[in-house]
């Protein structure tokens, strides 16, 4: 890619994502956005299309002694998924890959309830929904946020990502029913790479785009 810099920053990541749903003329129903980064972007991605916006939260199971390492991901439901080569090649155990599921699942259902400050989750069951974040790196949390929304009975799933490296978009196009990557940059060394600005989302700043929707 010529320009490493292709994004200004998140909102023009999400502007740029919403200009490209509209024109696939994708009727997707509902935003699901991956706190925290994927906010900014599901924010301007919603209101392009004019749906609702809610949020999709898993968290990253990480390997014994390298918790940067996924061995699997757990969505706030409960819904997991096992990276069982990652598991196999770190030996990691069955008890302790349960007792950090259970831990992450913990943590993925507090971070949904606080973020929605006791307004319902809207429901997604027969709707067409895309899932929307910065980046895709591994993806782990993206399997369990897909599992987790294929459990709850929706019509369809869109996953819309700014840019993610080409083996990783490729897996995630056999489970979801479209993918909308607008960078697969052979070389891939990280999301933040691929913006002029990439600086951390607060959770006060992640909740105010969600606040912001008047569907939830």
């Amino acid at each position: 890619m010529p320009d490493r810099r292709r994004f200004r920053d998140r909102t023009d990541a999400g502007e740029q994502l919403g200009a490209a749903l509209r024109e696939r003329d994708i009727d997707v129903e509902l935003v699901l956005a991956i706190p925290r980064g994927g906010l900014p972007l599901g924010r301007a991605v919603a209101d392009a299309l004019g749906v609702p916006l809610d949020i999709a939260v898993a968290s990253k199971i990480g390997a014994p002694g390298n918790p940067e390492y996924a061995i699997g991901a757990v969505a706030s439901d409960g819904t997991v998924w096992r990276n069982e080569t990652a598991i196999s090649n770190t030996r990691a155990e069955e008890t302790y890959f349960e007792r950090e599921r259970e831990r992450e699942a913990a943590n993925a259902r507090e971070k949904a309830d606080r973020y929605r400050r006791g307004r319902p989750a809207h429901d997604p069951a027969g709707k067409t929904v895309a899932v929307v974040d910065d980046g895709l790196a591994t993806g782990a949390t993206v399997r369990a946020t897909l599992a987790m929304l294929r459990e709850a009975g929706v019509e369809g799933i869109v996953l819309a990502v700014p840019v993610g490296p080409p083996d990783t978009v490729r897996e995630l196009s056999e489970i979801a029913d479209e993918v909308v990557c607008l960078e697969t940059p052979s070389h891939f060394g990280g999301v933040g790479q691929f913006y002029e600005r990439f600086d951390q989302v607060t959770d006060e700043e992640a909740m105010a785009y969600l606040s912001d929707d008047e569907g939830t």
